[in-house]
């Protein structure tokens, strides 16, 4: 049997370019496919060039050559560079006007730029010969892909299905309605598929004309449907046939504190004493007075309020009051990053601050504390309750999203942290204080810590679902 091929589409892959949680998974999926599935799936990854990857990893990009895409009156250049990482191979789309930047996105034409990127994407595949029987695209940066599929390509492309994933509703890549057919490069009679209260809606085009729909934990699928849709609840309600939430996992090798390089200490489930080595660490980092019987609470975090970092705020001085110790890492908001300054400031050796962001650090953070906190509002998966597991630090999170599905309360038997159900810092302030009784309890706090380590949070079942879907498309 000839082997299936799949290109993922996507305006960020890890590492070469990864502003959050779909840079790692658009990394790990694939990787984890050809592990699974080397006999069966050929996949390729087709993603910008922008002048940090090519500055950064010259070394490892070869030019293939160029072509040029057609989007409304312009034809564009399109140079073609690939680049081989654990049997994927990595397309990535070269044009100076919209990708010789020093980041992803953030700028004025972000439209043009990526409707200039789904354009590439058929270029690639041309240029290439790699012929995609699915294509899988990512967020509202690659939206247009399926619905160029179904438009400007359904005759000459009428054999590939795509597949459309959903890692944060929240932008959806909306513009003004003049822009559909000069920017967009579509039809006044293909309106009505992107049309969404008086906006050019591309993920909403994608809904639409994707022939499946993922997104990223089956409990966030089913918010979105309900409550936690943006506004696009009904076309989800009306495409639900096709949609299917699949739980992300995290690369268990590279966030493995038995390997972990970042750390002081080494350690794993079965030998788990010499976290307490690198807790001692974490506290000279930031600064903390060397109490061993004081638990050490964190948060590693993007500073912004759906992350629920507004609830912290609200029980800080509570914490402060309390026999703990609590360290953050992470940018955002200025109101949130002045706020934890000057708590730092008020509470020197007992709450440590970094207002930046490191994998190092993290990882030295998830190595060295006893809690990690992530009260969200919405978490559509969630990566770092995951990898806080992996070192033994229990999380304590909120009933929604991936949170829900991949976190089990210790309060109600076998568990791996704590739960709390509704939005408010009440709650929050609740449940750290049953889980700072927990951690009185030695005995009762390692069997937890334990058993956090050993949550299979692998690839291979999530691989396992999207293999799946494929083959139910082919």
């Amino acid at each position: 049997m000839s082997k299936k091929r799949v290109l993922f589409a996507t305006s960020e892959v890890s590492p070469y370019m990864a502003t959050g949680g779909m840079g790692q998974v658009v990394a790990a999926l694939p990787q984890a496919l050809v592990s699974a599935y080397a006999s069966r799936y050929d996949v390729a990854i087709v993603c910008p060039l922008y002048e940090p990857v090519k500055r950064r990893y010259s070394g490892e990009l070869t030019f293939l050559g160029a072509t040029t895409a057609k989007l409304a009156w312009r034809d564009q250049y399109v140079g073609v560079y690939s680049a081989t990482r654990d049997g994927v191979m990595y397309y990535f789309v070269d044009n100076l006007q919209y990708f010789g930047r020093e980041r992803a996105y953030g700028y004025f034409d972000d439209g043009e730029r990526f409707a200039f990127f789904c354009k590439a994407v058929f270029s690639v595949i041309e240029f290439t010969g790699f012929h995609p029987d699915v294509i899988h695209a990512h967020d509202w940066q690659s939206a247009l892909v399926p619905l160029y599929l179904r438009t400007r390509f359904a005759d000459k492309y009428s054999g590939i299905r795509s597949v459309l994933t959903i890692h944060n509703l929240e932008y959806q890549g909306q513009f003004a309605p003049h822009t559909l057919s000069d920017v967009f490069d579509l039809y006044e009679s293909e309106r009505s598929l992107v049309d969404w209260n008086g906006c050019v809606n591309l993920l909403k085009g994608a809904i639409v004309t994707c022939d499946r729909l993922t997104t990223v934990s089956p409990s966030y699928a089913q918010e979105i449907r309900e409550y936690g849709g943006h506004g696009l609840e009904p076309i989800l309600r009306e495409n639900a046939y096709k949609l299917t939430g699949i739980i992300n996992g995290i690369d268990t090798e590279l966030y493995d504190p038995a390997t972990d390089k970042a750390l002081y200490r080494n350690y794993s489930a079965d030998s788990p004493s010499e976290k307490f080595s690198n807790k001692r660490k974490l506290r000279d980092m930031f600064g903390l007075r060397q109490n061993p019987q004081t638990p050490v609470i964190c948060v590693v975090s993007r500073l912004v309020a759906h992350k629920g970092i507004d609830l912290i705020t609200q029980i800080a001085e509570d914490l402060a009051e309390m026999d703990l110790q609590f360290v953050l890492l992470g940018t955002g908001d200025h109101y949130f990053e002045t706020y934890f300054r000057a708590w730092a400031a008020e509470h020197p050796g007992k709450v440590g601050i970094n207002i930046s962001y490191s994998t190092e650090t993290a990882s030295l953070i998830f190595a060295g504390s006893d809690i990690t906190l992530m009260p969200s509002l919405s978490e559509p998966c969630g990566l770092t309750q995951m990898i806080s597991c992996r070192y033994g630090t229990i999380p304590i999170v909120r009933e929604t999203g991936g949170l829900k599905d991949t976190i089990r309360d210790c309060r109600l038997g076998d568990g791996n942290g704590f739960l709390f159900p509704h939005y408010n810092a009440a709650e929050l302030l609740y449940t750290i204080r049953k889980a700072l009784e927990l951690y009185s309890a030695p005995d009762t706090w390692s069997k937890l810590t334990q058993e956090a380590m050993r949550s299979d949070f692998s690839w291979k079942s999530s691989a396992d679902a999207y293999a799946a879907i494929y083959e139910e498309l082919l």
